[in-house]
C-alpha cells in the first residue's frame, strides 16, 4: 500500500474544543492543519490535526445539530504510531496527560504507553506499526 492520503479520520468532540486542541498540540506534536469556528463564542465548528508521520484526526465542539451529537464529549479511544516512544511519552508527562498505562514494553515487541487528555479521550501511543 501507498496511498499518502488519510482516509480513516477518528472524530472526537470537546466541551473545550479550543483548549483540547492546543493540547493535542502541545503535549502530543500534533500540527493544526485546519480550523473552523463554530457557531458559539470560543468555538471550534470544525479542526484538523496531522499526525507528522501520517493520519489525522478531526475534532470540534459540543454542537446540538451534528451527526454525532449524543456521542458524549470526551469519549474516545486513539491509537498512535511513533518511532520515539521515550521523548513522547515524556512530553505528554509534561504537558499534564494523566498516565492510564505507563511506558513499557509489550510482549508482541511494542513499547507503547496510555494516557488521557484533559476532558478524558484515552491516547494510547506505541511503536508497533500493525501487520
Amino acid at each position: 500500500m501507498t496511498d499518502t492520503i488519510t482516509h480513516v479520520w477518528p472524530g472526537l468532540r470537546y466541551h473545550d474544543a479550543p483548549a483540547a486542541l492546543a493540547f493535542l498540540v502541545e503535549a502530543f506534536g500534533f500540527v493544526e492543519t485546519a480550523r473552523y469556528p463554530g457557531a458559539e463564542p470560543h468555538s471550534i465548528g470544525h479542526a484538523e490535526l496531522r499526525w507528522p508521520a501520517g493520519g489525522g484526526v478531526m475534532l470540534g465542539s459540543v454542537r446540538a445539530d451534528s451527526v454525532i451529537s449524543d456521542l458524549p464529549a470526551g469519549t474516545g479511544s486513539v491509537y498512535v504510531v511513533t518511532d520515539d516512544i521515550d521523548a513522547l511519552f515524556d512530553r505528554a508527562v509534561a504537558a499534564g496527560a494523566r498516565v492510564v498505562r505507563g511506558l513499557q514494553e509489550e510482549e508482541y515487541g511494542s513499547q507503547g504507553f496510555t494516557v488521557r487528555d484533559p476532558e478524558g479521550v484515552y491516547w494510547s501511543f506505541g511503536t508497533y506499526q500493525g501487520e
